[in-house]
């Protein structure tokens, strides 16, 4: 936790909440990234004028398939809609603003660390942020859990609309957990394969692509180059985060925004209410979209 804390502080990002011209270049109308997004999951988006159109909010989504077509999906449209004209800070995992290539594009699409402490400086100067509060835990769940929103009894985000007293606004996607085939989650496996948890996961799925490319290298590499050196080359690749950070399957990404629940709403006019019973009430808003 305190690496994590230490990268989110030391972590250099582009100007907050905007995607650059060179970004909207990519994914608006016309653009290659945008194109291939479109293409591959054919977003469709509705009741996006739920969003406030002043001040700062939070929008609290699920998260499915490693998150790669959630992300896509989303950017996609947002720069669409709104190109420069609204904010919007998506929470990254710190340690990808330390990563050659990844870092470069996070700071292209105005994203922040997923920290409390960057999070709040983000409401506290008005922009708007996205956030996925059952993270790795969620979008690592099994195939046959694809519909269940799951954010882990994670209450963070209450915290950050409690203090910033700022609206929650429920975002449900579905379909992207059909992009990325998971049989399996475990906390074991990070360790096991080690690169994860280097990265800072605590845990880690056991994908469709995992299996077949490990079984492949076995089979074609093994007689050729030697068991030995095929099975360090398959456990490579069990191991690599392109299995799950990657979408594999083309498959459609639907996207419902529901109406803001205000602070007040959700945590009483004097902050008596619980965060238990706040955080009841924006999992059943999130659940019920994807449902929807």
């Amino acid at each position: 936790m305190a690496i994590l804390d230490w990268l989110a502080r030391t972590a250099r990002t582009g100007e907050l909440g905007t995607f650059s011209p060179r970004a909207l270049r990519w994914l608006g109308p016309g653009g290659w990234l945008g194109g291939i997004f479109r293409l591959a999951f054919r977003p469709a988006v509705t009741d996006w004028e739920h969003l406030p159109e002043r001040g700062p909010f939070l929008v609290v989504a699920n998260h499915s398939g490693g998150g790669g077509a959630d992300v896509a999906t989303l950017a996609t449209h947002w720069a669409e809609t709104f190109g420069s004209e609204r904010t919007l800070a998506a929470l990254a995992h710190p340690l990808a603003f330390h990563c050659p290539g990844a870092a470069a594009l996070l700071r292209e699409f105005g994203a922040i660390p997923s920290s409390y402490e960057r999070a709040i400086e983000a409401l506290r100067a008005g922009v708007p942020v996205l956030v996925f509060p059952g993270g790795d835990h969620e979008a690592f769940r099994p195939i046959w859990q694809a519909y269940r929103v799951d954010f882990n009894r994670r209450q963070g985000f209450l915290r950050l609309a409690r203090e910033a007293w700022i609206p929650i606004v429920p975002l449900g996607l579905r379909g992207s957990h059909f992009t990325v085939p998971i049989l399996w989650r475990s906390k074991v496996l990070p360790w096991v394969q080690v690169l994860p948890r280097l990265l800072g996961l605590k845990r880690f799925p056991l994908t469709l692509a995992a299996i077949v490319g490990s079984t492949s290298i076995l089979a074609l590499a093994g007689p050729a180059w030697g068991y030995p050196l095929a099975g360090f080359l398959a456990w490579a690749w069990l191991s690599s985060p392109t299995n799950v950070l990657l979408p594999q399957i083309p498959w459609k990404v639907s996207v419902e925004v529901g109406a803001p629940i205000p602070p007040d709403v959700l945590f009483g006019p004097d902050r008596e209410r619980s965060l238990d019973d706040a955080y009841d009430q924006v999992l059943a808003a999130v659940q019920a979209l994807v449902l929807s």
